[in-house]
């Protein structure tokens, strides 16, 4: 007997420490889970614009009698710090009151914010409801061609322009840079053979992914210049991580915090912006491939530029820094309130300019802004104009502004861009599609409908054909809900999407499958004649490598799609991915302990020992 009580004791104490844990565990998910029954609203807030001539907007009577008007009637109004906060009856009409407000009251801008409307104690854990995709929160969705053959030919007269500044530079006498069809060639003298290798070694620093194949005929040396397939696959890979980059700094500079940015195939990006009802701006400025460079002017030479003001300019082709070093960019107005744009550069930015500036005081310096757009011929094309031209008045360092902007939302415009970096190849917008909210709240509704309908249907089958097990299961799959929903809201970067409902309709049937192993093979040792404590601790043992196996399968499943799939098909895999996680924590742990728990307590009811 003195044996029997040392084993128990050591036991119950991992027992109850292991429940104490599971207990915290389920805790903390379902508060997490919680926030998902207060959803967000949309709420319109407006204000005078900037720079406007209006220093506040019109009053909050006038507002709610104008939308009420229009037939969108105000829930809620009221204005706090010169804005006015205005909830509608039907927020799903947030972006027809937008367009009509700014319609009516041109000097006015509209914006709408989602503003979370769970108690104020989960607000200050952090806690917010599921992050909801395109399809059931409404948006938009672009689809981006990268033109990477342009960016290839771009890159390739830059380096051509730069080829023979290097040559003046350097003054290789008797060595000259042409175009060819592939790149361009450089050509030297036999008197000039030796001048060439510093020219090749200066420029392949500069252009890395550059290859070069050198030819010696006796009579003239040349080097030609091109892509080769590896430099072309690893510059386009690198344009392809640029692009993405700067997409996504200019759709957090938009404010847009839930949107996906990702890569389809060789050379598209798939952009989905959830909850964006206006999609004017946000194609206005994703689509944009606006760069900045900053020249000195050349008297001889150079490269011929056309001025925004008419006529033409001509720059040293390497320019002194250029837009990837800009820190920071704010919209403002100079002492004559005419637009500015004030500029702060990163250290090697900063250094160029001083380097410049000091060197050059009293002397002009150019302000070149570039763009892709497509000709008549639906040819994209790079437009590049001077945009300002002003004398270098004192040694300037990381600080200054660039003037004489035509008006103040191109020069918000241009600081947008400037923070959120520019694109070094064009892209086009080759397809968008917007969801309404009405629609996705539909979705929502109809996806919420089936799983209740499922998880209704298995509830009451598991506890007809199991009984007091099936009431326990019961118990371990509404747990596992829970748990999924509240691990889907604390994880950031998670999107529900209408597929994903999809998910957790099958994670409820993968999670009534691992109980319905388990209660067989306990079926199985209660008929050999095992006591029911022992049969519980058996029939989880047993079935645990079979649910285990199952698992690993489908989650194997679940990560190559979430690998290789993008929009819908990434947020089943994630769902799915997250369902197998909660559904091996509540079908095998919790409701081994509930199961363990349950016998023991009806064992000590009736007096009957459960060790035996």
């Amino acid at each position: 007997m003195l044996s029997f009580k040392n084993n128990k004791k050591p036991f119950m104490a991992k027992f109850k420490l292991s429940t104490f844990a599971m207990l915290v565990v389920l805790l903390l998910l379902a508060m997490s889970a919680l926030p998902n029954l207060y959803p967000n609203q949309s709420w319109l807030y407006i204000s005078a614009a900037p720079h406007s001539k209006m220093q506040t907007p019109p009053s909050t009577n006038t507002l709610v009698t104008f939308l009420n008007e229009q037939g969108l009637n105000a829930a809620q109004a009221y204005e706090s710090q010169a804005t006015i906060n205005v909830l509608l009856n039907e927020p799903t009409k947030s972006a027809q009151a937008q367009a009509a407000i700014k319609a009516q009251y041109a000097n006015t801008q509209t914006k709408i914010v989602e503003r979370a409307t769970s108690p104020s104690w989960l607000q200050s854990f952090g806690l917010s409801p599921i992050k909801l995709g395109l399809d059931l929160n409404g948006g938009v969705l672009f689809v981006l061609d990268v033109d990477l053959d342009k960016a290839i030919d771009e890159q390739l007269v830059s380096a051509y322009q730069q080829a023979k500044s290097i040559i003046i530079k350097q003054k290789a006498h008797g060595v000259k840079a042409l175009q060819t069809q592939t790149g361009f060639v450089i050509n030297a003298l036999p008197n000039a053979g030796d001048k060439l290798t510093p020219v090749i070694k200066e420029l392949q620093s500069r252009f890395a992914n550059l290859a070069v194949v050198t030819n010696n005929n006796g009579t003239v040396k040349t080097a030609q210049f091109s892509y080769s397939e590896q430099g072309r696959s690893a510059f386009n890979k690198e344009v392809m991580s640029q692009t993405l980059t700067t997409l996504r700094s200019r759709i957090e500079e938009l404010g847009i915090t839930e949107a996906v940015t990702q890569r389809q195939g060789k050379q598209r990006i798939r952009i989905e912006l959830p909850g964006v009802q206006d999609p004017t701006e946000a194609k206005r400025i994703i689509g944009a491939t606006a760069s900045l460079g900053f020249y000195q002017l050349k008297a001889v030479g150079g490269q011929t530029f056309n001025l925004q003001t008419g006529g033409t300019i001509k720059l040293d082709p390497v320019p002194i820094f250029t837009g990837e070093h800009i820190n920071n960019a704010h919209a403002g107005r100079d002492d004559w309130s005419k637009p500015l744009v004030q500029l702060s550069l990163d250290s090697q930015g900063g250094d160029a300019m001083s380097a410049f500036s000091k060197a050059n005081i009293g002397k002009p310096m150019a302000t070149v802004y570039s763009e892709y757009s497509q000709n008549a011929k639906g040819e994209v094309v790079k437009k590049s104009e001077v945009i300002n031209v002003a004398n270098i008045a004192q040694h300037l360092s990381s600080r200054f502004s660039i003037t004489n902007m035509q008006s103040p939302q191109a020069a918000a415009d241009l600081a947008l861009l400037l923070r959120a970096g520019s694109l070094s190849a064009p892209v086009t917008i080759v397809h968008e599609q917007t969801i309404g909210p009405s629609l996705g709240s539909e979705n929502i509704s109809n996806g919420l409908a089936a799983l209740m309908l499922g998880m209704g249907i298995t509830l009451a089958f598991m506890a007809m054909w199991y009984r007091r097990l099936g009431l326990i299961a019961n118990v371990a799959l509404i747990l596992n809900l829970t748990s999924l929903v509240g691990l889907m809201s604390l994880l950031p970067g998670v999107v529900l999407t209408l597929p994903g409902i999809a998910g957790l309709v099958l994670t409820i049937g993968m999670a009534v499958d691992t109980n319905v192993i388990i209660f067989e093979r306990i079926k199985e040792e209660r008929r050999k004649g095992r006591a029911p404590y022992q049969a519980i601790e058996q029939g989880y043992k047993q079935a645990f490598s079979t649910i285990f196996d199952a698992n690993i399968t489908t989650m194997i499943t679940a990560l190559i799609l979430y690998g290789i799939g993008y929009g819908p098909v990434k947020g089943f895999a994630i769902t799915l991915a997250l369902g197998l996680v909660t559904s091996m924590f509540t079908g095998v742990y919790v409701s081994k302990v509930l199961s363990q728990s349950l016998y023991l307590k009806l064992g000590k009811k009736s007096g009957v020992s459960t060790d035996a």
